[in-house]
């Protein structure tokens, strides 16, 4: 069924999307939320902190990283320009399943490319965490994390992020708005992790730990020598849970240590690093991880 005024509806979001690139030969999506110069984006697509930004019609600006949170994998961006095409945000707890979902974003290089599929709902994922994500039936692939998932009225409901299986997974609307007003913190370590379950010696069980993946140039983890692949186990005082007992580990301002316990290259012995949190920071950098 064909919808009325479908074409404008997508050229509109086209212009509300930008390309980002941050390094390195990938490219990421994101998402001009006003028209005075804020974007947002995921974590893992801006990964240095002056990445390059493209606008629809072709102009480039320099990129400055306002905020960070890790934990919902955001970052918010600003460029020097004014009268930007902003994207409309709606009310992610209103969506409903069978919803039409339209993503926009710059995958494999084809910048503003159109999919469309329908939502599956809003919940949580098994092994992401307590958050809900939309769940939508629409293909994707890299590049188009940091770009919007919107309705059919060309609303923004979500920031795409990754795939499960064959639902595309996004950051709720609401979400991103709570994200964009919240208190800022310097807490921060430079690092992509992942959620999982590690065997125990002797038949004792599993335990839950992060794995690193990446490590940021020139960041308080690189800085204490942490490894893709080590796995953190929590702070000196209690194990980790969720990547929420992070997020509150490292939550605050001004220049801290931070001592957590992690396992490098087998599971036998428990090794502990000391990191410096609240130095050399940008301005206003939120909570990452």
């Amino acid at each position: 069924m064909a919808i009325p005024g479908f074409g404008e509806i997508a050229e509109q979001l086209r212009r509300s999307t930008v390309l980002i690139h941050s390094g390195g030969r990938g490219f990421g999506s994101g998402v001009i939320w006003s028209s005075d110069g804020t974007l947002v984006s995921n974590t893992h697509v801006v990964r240095s902190t002056r990445p390059t930004v493209q606008l629809w019609d072709g102009r480039e600006f320099e990129g400055t990283v306002h905020s960070r949170d890790s934990l919902r994998d955001l970052a918010q961006l600003r460029i020097n320009a004014t009268d930007l095409h902003a994207a409309t945000a709606a009310d992610s707890s209103q969506l409903r399943p069978g919803e039409l979902a339209i993503a926009i974003g710059n995958p494999m290089g084809f910048v503003g490319a159109l999919a469309t599929g329908v939502i599956h709902g809003v919940a949580p994922v098994r092994g992401l965490g307590p958050h809900a994500w939309v769940q939508a039936e629409v293909r994707l692939a890299p590049g188009n994390s940091g770009g919007p998932l919107a309705d059919a009225r060309g609303r923004v409901v979500g920031i795409n992020t990754m795939v499960a299986g064959r639902l595309a997974l996004a950051i709720p609307s609401n979400a991103v708005g709570d994200f964009l007003s919240a208190t800022p913190s310097d807490g921060r370590l430079g690092i992509t992790l992942h959620p999982a379950f590690i065997p125990q010696p002797a038949g004792g069980g599993r335990a839950f730990g992060l794995v690193v993946l990446e490590v940021e140039p020139e960041s308080p983890a690189a800085r204490a020598s942490l490894l893709p692949g080590d796995i953190l186990l929590g702070t000196e005082e209690k194990p980790f849970a969720s990547l929420e007992d992070l997020a509150l580990a490292i939550r605050g301002n001004g220049p801290r240590v931070l001592r957590l316990e992690f396992l490098r290259g087998d599971y036998q012995r428990i090794r502990r690093v000391t990191l410096q949190l609240g130095n050399r920071l940008p301005a206003r950098s939120s909570v990452a991880a």
